[in-house]
């Protein structure tokens, strides 16, 4: 790949200029607003300058609803010999196209599952794909070409390819990104009914849970509405889970003991389904698959006060622990205890040990 062009110059677009650009790839960039492709080239993404050949490779990065008359609009003016996008919305798109008489042998479907709370060029990152999953979703028409070809974009933004058929991937981000995004704006929500003094003690629970709220409105709104079919049986199961524990909550509030039993019962239920589902997924966010912890065997000879320095140290290094496996026999004077960390943990813990004096392996 030599040269791309990016057509929408927002926080993906430009993301994507920016890595493209690091690897050697000539990028122009392509937006209705110039002072979001300024912007974009300013900061080293690209040129301004409209390409003077097909290039090697068309990146819309524009809203879902705009992506299907902007796929018809660049292919007619031979834009590119490749088209892919970064909708998080693929059948209804896909359908858009072939209704407007797309080329969809040089069209890939494509998404990055990658972002910030930010919009917009100055939130770009060249690196905000490193390691992230990027859905590819070629169909039956798709050419091997443009496949290929697509599938060098994601090596060059150092992104892991996953190819799903477009329904698999709409279910799927439906589950893992939407839905969970509709959650974390109904619950910030309620912050503004909250008194000062409430909001003032939000902690990081609150922030984590929120965060992905502070997302454009609107084009989370294009976003929601073009994978409704998929969103909406998920966002009904999901009703009946609040409405068995807001009745749950309700009994437990009440006077009669024995009702409260059941209740308790339905509570704890609907919180080890959310415990068992929490385990399914990785314990930190990298988008590649799931990486087995590492566990890091250190010697405290068995006694209570070298135990208590060890956790201190690695409260000192400011690291986080998975778990901790405590040796069979405590009081022997080789025991060693296990701690279980993130892969990507290991070695800075390791290294943070190392210099307070402990044998670490």
């Amino acid at each position: 790949m030599h040269t791309a062009a990016v057509v929408g110059t927002g926080l993906i677009g430009t993301s994507i200029a920016l890595a493209l650009t690091g690897r050697g790839v000539t990028a122009h960039l392509i937006d209705h607003d110039p002072d979001s492709v300024r912007i974009a080239a300013a900061r080293g993404a690209g040129t301004p300058e409209p390409p003077a050949a097909p290039v090697d490779i068309a990146v819309i990065a524009v809203p879902p609803s705009l992506i299907a008359r902007t796929i018809a609009d660049q292919q007619k003016a031979e834009l590119a010999r490749v088209y892919t996008d970064v909708a998080s919305v693929k059948s209804l798109v896909h359908a858009e196209c072939l209704a407007l008489g797309c080329d969809t042998t040089t069209l890939v479907g494509g998404h990055p599952l990658a972002g910030r709370e930010r919009s917009g060029p100055l939130a770009a990152r060249a690196d905000l794909f490193q390691d992230h999953h990027w859905v590819l979703t070629p169909t039956p028409e798709t050419g091997e070409h443009a496949l290929n070809r697509a599938l060098e974009l994601v090596s060059l933004c150092n992104a892991v390819p996953v190819l799903l058929d477009p329904p698999d991937h709409d279910r799927a981000v439906a589950l893992v990104s939407h839905l969970p995004h509709l959650m974390a704006s109904l619950t910030a929500a309620r912050l503004l009914d909250g008194e000062d003094y409430a909001v003032r003690l939000a902690g990081r629970g609150m922030r984590d849970v929120t965060r992905v709220a502070a997302g454009d409105a609107a084009l989370w709104a294009d976003i929601l509405a073009a994978n409704a079919a998929a969103l909406a049986p998920l966002l009904a199961r999901l009703s009946t889970d609040l409405e068995t524990a807001a009745d749950a909550l309700a009994r437990l509030a009440g006077d009669d003991p024995e009702p409260q039993h059941d209740a308790l019962a339905d509570l704890s239920d609907v919180l080890r389904r959310g415990i068992g589902g929490r385990a399914r997924i990785a314990p930190s966010y990298g988008g590649a698959a799931a990486r087995p912890p590492t566990v890091l065997s250190v010697a405290v000879g068995g006694r209570h006060q070298e135990l208590r320095r060890l956790l201190d140290d690695v409260g000192e290094a400011r690291l986080d622990l998975e778990d901790m496996v405590l040796p069979d026999a405590p009081a022997s004077p080789d025991g060693s205890v296990g701690l279980v960390v993130a892969p990507d943990v290991a070695h800075p813990l390791t290294e943070a040990l190392r210099s307070r004096g402990w044998a670490v392996r």
